[in-house]
């Protein structure tokens, strides 16, 4: 796994030794409490790495941290997961953001690294997103950067406080990246 370098921010893999850095982030804007995604807290942190980091040796998922080019600060964490490499499909998710680092370019950039990455390195014909239904935030900057909205999957994962979360699929498809391609570098080059 290698890291993906863009003009602001770098995705690098995922290491044991990261869950301070990690907590630090998510302290900017204790998104521990948010009810629509899991972010890792103190008590959780371990956990979180342990299962991105088998993940990975399972091959079914590539974990990255989030880190600012010029100062190297981890301000985030997103992944691919539920790799099909028969089917050349993967997901993006378990994405969040420090939250004064929200609303700025890194969403974009990450989101744009992975999909260049995604359709032009591993040749794969799909990539989807699935955010919480109430997550209004996160549909709102999947749509922003050029995925379709699929459909609901209802009760698609129980959540820690056991709500039953209805989940909201879109995707890509390789047909439509380089119209999205060109679009997010517009969008990048008005940052």
């Amino acid at each position: 796994m290698k890291s993906l370098i863009g003009k602001k921010i770098q995705l690098r893999p995922l290491l044991a030794s990261d869950g301070a850095a990690l907590v630090q982030a998510t302290a900017d804007g204790e998104l521990w409490n948010l009810p629509f995604t899991v972010v890792p807290s103190v008590e959780t942190v371990d956990v979180y790495i342990n299962t991105a980091l088998e993940g990975q040796a399972a091959g079914t998922v590539m974990p990255f941290v989030i880190e600012t080019i010029d100062s190297k600060q981890v301000i985030g964490s997103t992944r691919f997961w539920k790799i099909d490499r028969k089917n050349r499909k993967l997901e993006i998710g378990h994405t969040w953001i420090s939250a004064s680092w929200q609303r700025t370019c890194v969403n974009t950039e990450a989101k744009f690294l992975m999909l260049c990455y995604a359709f032009e390195q591993l040749n794969y014909v799909r990539v989807q997103f699935t955010t919480d239904e109430i997550n209004e935030k996160s549909r709102k900057a999947i749509l922003r950067l050029g995925a379709k909205q699929e459909g609901i999957v209802r009760h698609e994962r129980i959540m820690p406080d056991g709500r039953k979360r209805n989940s909201v699929r879109f995707s890509i498809i390789d047909d439509e990246w380089p119209d999205v391609r060109r679009f997010l570098e517009r969008r990048l080059s008005e940052r």
